[in-house]
């Protein structure tokens, strides 16, 4: 299984990868933090018997799981275009 690592050698010298890298891990971080947040709230509420709450907090599950999906998913779509841009 290969890296899937982006190529900014099309845009090379302006600082591109570094903003790109810390907003991808920003992204990373918070929907990784949104989960635990989530995960503990649907976990108390459960057991509390809370039903409106769980509702609420397995929706914040979903949400965080999708957006460190669309996160990870949004590298190998941004390698993708840098490799188009360098072609067009």
């Amino acid at each position: 299984m290969s890296a899937v690592r982006p190529d900014f050698s099309a845009v090379a010298g302006t600082g591109f990868g570094e903003v790109v890298g810390a907003l991808l891990t920003f992204t990373l971080l918070t929907a990784v933090a949104v989960l635990i947040a989530s995960a503990i709230t649907w976990a108390v509420a459960a057991s509390a018997g809370s039903w409106q709450t769980v509702a609420k907090a397995r929706t914040g599950v979903l949400v965080a799981l999708g957006g460190a999906a669309l996160a990870g998913a949004a590298l190998g779509w941004g390698t993708w275009l840098l490799k188009l841009g360098n072609h067009l």
